[in-house]
């Protein structure tokens, strides 16, 4: 690359830097990103440069195939209904050692390592995630009982902005505490979601492990609206995993979220190229 080319890529991210300055992005990482060595260093750099320029990064993590791989060592079979895991007394316990005990602590050091100072929290830290049981209910219209999965009810922003105010990076694990004090295990696109309308963040991005929303006869959708993603839904195009992303998406520009993006997190540098470029990748959703 000659250096006139390098320099106008970096004028070119500069008006968004500028415009994205002192703002919050909330990252839902997950799949490839989450699992390949190269996309894991390239994805802690990106947060890592967005903390340097201005820009307030938090991450919220899933975990599903860690979960799903730790179970059937213990000779537990997983079970999902419309992408949500059905989850008893043993599996939350699961859940929650590799969410809250592995992953988390595996992504803040990695951040940390790649000179970012990054911090882990989980539902439990003060009360950070309030949630109560979600009843499943199936396209039919019938309700169907998935166990300890949770409906969040409140997000306390406090500690996120006593981080973000004091230069780090929060990494959340997306587990929520009861009114008892029970725990839930809470889809981490839902939770990704709640986090962006507690916070007013101006973008919201879903790592995924596909270029983003495709329509009926498989083309690539650049924006998609509300309307058209309930067609998608009720016609079965947008289904299994992608369910809890676009109604993440939903809910977090409903909550004052200003943008929402699903984009391919296989895509080296994805958040960057998403965040800094005319163009950006994946899908945007808007209502």
């Amino acid at each position: 690359m000659n250096q006139p080319h390098r320099a106008e890529i970096l004028m070119e991210a500069l008006p968004y830097i500028q415009e994205f300055r002192g703002k919050t992005v909330v990252i839902k990482y997950g799949g490839a990103a989450m699992e390949r060595d190269d996309l894991k260093a390239s994805f802690a750099r990106n947060v890592t440069l967005l903390k340097v320029v201005g820009i307030n990064p938090v991450v919220v993590h899933g975990g599903g195939p860690q979960i799903g791989a730790l179970m059937k060592r213990l000779g537990k079979e997983p079970r999902f209904v419309g992408g949500m895991r059905v989850t008893d007394e043993e599996t939350v316990e699961i859940v929650e050692m590799v969410l809250v005990g592995k992953i988390n602590k595996e992504i803040v050091g990695l951040i940390n390592q790649h000179g970012g100072r990054a911090v882990g929290l989980s539902g439990k830290d003060d009360r950070l995630i309030r949630a109560h049981r979600r009843p499943h209910r199936l396209p039919s219209g019938e309700e169907v009982d998935i166990g300890l999965v949770g409906e969040v009810d409140e997000v306390n922003p406090e500690p996120i902005r006593l981080l973000e105010d004091h230069g780090y990076i929060p990494v959340i694990a997306p587990v929520g505490v009861g009114r008892h004090g029970e725990t839930y295990n809470i889809n981490a696109d839902l939770v990704a979601g709640e986090v962006a309308a507690a916070l007013g963040a101006v973008k919201l991005i879903h790592l995924t492990d596909v270029q983003g929303i495709l329509d009926g006869a498989r083309r690539f959708l650049s924006t998609v609206s509300r309307a058209e993603i309930e067609r998608l839904v009720q016609d079965g195009v947008i289904d299994g995993g992608m369910l809890p992303k676009v109604e993440s998406s939903l809910r977090a520009l409903k909550g004052g979220t200003a943008k929402a993006h699903i984009i391919d997190g296989r895509v080296p540098h994805a958040i960057l190229l998403e965040l800094f470029t005319r163009e950006g990748i994946g899908t945007e959703i808007v209502l």
